[in-house]
Order: structure tokens, then C-alpha cells, then sequence
């Protein structure tokens, strides 16, 4: 007889919609024997995976802080939606993958109702709003976290059902060009030193960040004149960021604009300044020696620095239990310690150091695919 099984899976995000996707393929592959129920809240990745959509996830992901307010109709009719069909379809196990806010009330109603509920990418609450881990403790069955520390930071927090399964990045982060490819498409010379900047994904980060990170340029420049410089950035809005803030600035002569090219401008890079987030563990994974920024307003600093609960900002730090990345964060990102790091990070012996530091602190992140391996520790809960 054929086994069968119902597996409500919720994102909310392009990235979650990524993560359930492979997670849903990778189900299939586990259990090539079984009929498999998909349904829940998918993006374009999951539906093509064979998602029913309950909620289109999409609606969910286009949402600016600025439109909460207008958009919480969208998000309650979405919520019962995914209440009503939960109820009606009856799922062996919910899978929440990332996207907090809504995936844990999600959980609390859904639990009470008696489904187990798997949490997949866990929320950073290590690093603020560590109150939650309440509602983990209540309403989730089991937490599949893909960083190496939340593990045991679940379990000194009182649930010992977190299980870490591997990184995705670790097997998403390759470089396509190689040295000579990208410096000849780039026009740079490859006996000069590369310098990569990463100046974030967003507005507000860029507008704050990239001014002082060419500023830092200018000044490592003038140590170092035959550096050369190259801006990674995203296609889209974030090209015209960068373009608006390069025009009004007095530039390095060798500065250069990559759209879309991070892995391939890291990889050839000898040294790269990286706006704190998930580029620092990208920066990481692929072995360039960095020093890790990060600026926001003074009001948001003030009020949320109290919150911040974890010893270092960048998560490459956080992964080696160490600061393998030296950490300018605020006031003390400013373009004279931004340069004299990078004039360290530049000299041979520090360079081979770096670059030995973040291999051992990437090699925690296992090699395996995480979505095998999340795959696999679904069926075993729903076979207990």
C-alpha cells in the first residue's frame, strides 16, 4: 500500500520560497515511495515544485515596514485562509519556514488544534527578542536551525528540540569567473590588489554605508596607489543607489561598478569591506578577508542597541565563537579605521591568517545539502 502524507508548508519570502522549495524536492527524493500532499503559502518556486497554493506567498513578500498598517487585512485574511485549510486537509506535519512575525502566531493556533508544527530557519533570537523562545517552547515540535550555535543557544534556553542541519549557503556560494575572467571583463589589472566593498541591500544602508566606504578608499589610495576598487551591487534599486552616491563623490582612480557578480568580486578580491548581515557568512565562505561595517541612524542605534543580545555583530564572528573579522559598527566606522584594517588585512602573513581563520570556522557548516538533511529529520518526526 502506498504510503501518503499531507505536509502544510508556509513562506512568506522570496528567500523562504527558495528554502521550501528545495525542501519540498528534497522530500520527494527521501521518500521516492510516497504520495505526497503539498499545500500551504508559496512563492513561484514552491508552486513549480507542486505546491498548492493556499495563499500566493508572493503578496506576503512585497509588504514595506512604511505599509504594515495597510496591510494587515491582506495578513489576516491569509492567516485564516491557512487556519481553515490546516483544519480541512488535515496535515500529517506544518513546516514554517523562516518569516517569524506571522509563522508563530501561525504556530501558536495551529498547535492548539493538535498539529505538530516543524520550524525551519530558525528566527534570530539569539541576537534580539529573545522572549520568543517562549512561544518556541509551547508551539513548535522541532526547530531545524542552520547555524552551528543555535543548537546548543536552544538548548541552554530550555528546548532541546532544535536540530542544526547544515548551512544552504555552503553549497550556493561558488564563484563563476574566474581572477582573469572578471578583472578582464572588469578592465582591472590582475598583479594589483582588489578591494571589494559590499555596501548592503538596502537604501537606508547604502545612503549611510557606501559614502564612507569610498572615503576609506581614497585614504587606503593614498598608501597604496596601484589598489583598485570594486563596488558589488544587486541589479535594480540598488544600482541606482550606488550610481547617485558615486556620482556626487570624489572617487579612487580605479573604482569599478560589479551588478550581480558578489561571488565572482569576493573571489578575486584580496581584501573586502562588508556591510554586517548574511554577506559577512558569504564573504566568509569563499575565504576573502574582510573587515565587517555597519551604520544606521542615531535614534535607530540608540533604541535598539540595548536589544542586542549576542557578543559580535557580523555572523561570520558569531560561527568561529571568535572575531576571525574585525567588527566596525557606528561611530567607530569611520574611514581612517576602515583603511588602516584593510592596509593590515592587504599585508601577506595577516592575509594567510584571515584566510585560515574563516576555513575553520566555515568547515562547522558541514558540506551536505540542508534541505536532505531537513527533509530527513521531517519524516523521522512524523514516523515517531
Amino acid at each position: 500500500m502506498t504510503k501518503k502524507l499531507k505536509i502544510m508548508i508556509v513562506a512568506g519570502e522570496a528567500s523562504g520560497d527558495s528554502h521550501a522549495a528545495k525542501l519540498v524536492n528534497a522530500l520527494r527524493e527521501a521518500e521516492p515511495e510516497t504520495e505526497f500532499e503539498f499545500f500551504g503559502s508559496a512563492g513561484p518556486k514552491m508552486r513549480t515544485a507542486g505546491v498548492d497554493a493556499v495563499v500566493q506567498a508572493d503578496e506576503l513578500s512585497i509588504v514595506g515596514v512604511a505599509e504594515i498598517a495597510r496591510a494587515l487585512p491582506m495578513f489576516w485574511a491569509a492567516f485564516k485562509k491557512l487556519s481553515a485549510a490546516a483544519l480541512k486537509r488535515d496535515p500529517d506535519v506544518v513546516v514554517l519556514v523562516d518569516f517569524p512575525d506571522f509563522n508563530l502566531k501561525l504556530a501558536r493556533s495551529l498547535k492548539k488544534r493538535g498539529v505538530r508544527i516543524v520550524y525551519y530557519i530558525s528566527p534570530q533570537l539569539w541576537a534580539w527578542r529573545k522572549y520568543r523562545v517562549a512561544s518556541i517552547r509551547k508551539y513548535v515540535d522541532l526547530m531545524l536551525t542552520i547555524l552551528p550555535f543555535e543548537q546548543d543557544w536552544y538548548s541552554r534556553n530550555g528546548f532541546d528540540r532544535a536540530q542544526f542541519v547544515g548551512n544552504p549557503l555552503t553549497n550556493e556560494v561558488v564563484a563563476t569567473r574566474s581572477k582573469q575572467a572578471l578583472c578582464s571583463d572588469l578592465g582591472l589589472s590582475e598583479d594589483r590588489p582588489v578591494i571589494a566593498l559590499l555596501p548592503g541591500s538596502r537604501h537606508n544602508e547604502i545612503v549611510r554605508i557606501l559614502p564612507v566606504m569610498i572615503e576609506s578608499a581614497l585614504q587606503i589610495e593614498a598608501k597604496l596607489p596601484d589598489a583598485q576598487f570594486v563596488i558589488a551591487v544587486r541589479q535594480g534599486k540598488n544600482r541606482i543607489d550606488v550610481n547617485a552616491i558615486v556620482a556626487s563623490q570624489r572617487l579612487p582612480k580605479s573604482l569599478h561598478i560589479a551588478e550581480d557578480s558578489t561571488y565572482d568580486v569576493l573571489s578575486a578580491a584580496d581584501a573586502a569591506i562588508v556591510t554586517s548581515g548574511t554577506a559577512t557568512l558569504e564573504t566568509g565562505i569563499i575565504g576573502t578577508p574582510m573587515v565587517i561595517v555597519y551604520k544606521t541612524s542615531v535614534l535607530n542605534y540608540v533604541l535598539l542597541r540595548p536589544l542586542i543580545s549576542v557578543e559580535h555583530y557580523g555572523l561570520i564572528n558569531l560561527i568561529a565563537g571568535e572575531k576571525v573579522a574585525r567588527e566596525l559598527i557606528q561611530d567607530d566606522f569611520n574611514p581612517s579605521a576602515t583603511a588602516a584594517e584593510v592596509m593590515r588585512l592587504l599585508e601577506p602573513e595577516s592575509n594567510v591568517k584571515v584566510r585560515d581563520d574563516l576555513r575553520r570556522a566555515t568547515s562547522k557548516l558541514g558540506t551536505e545539502s540542508t534541505a536532505r538533511r531537513a527533509a530527513t529529520a521531517i519524516v523521522n518526526l512524523i514516523d515517531e
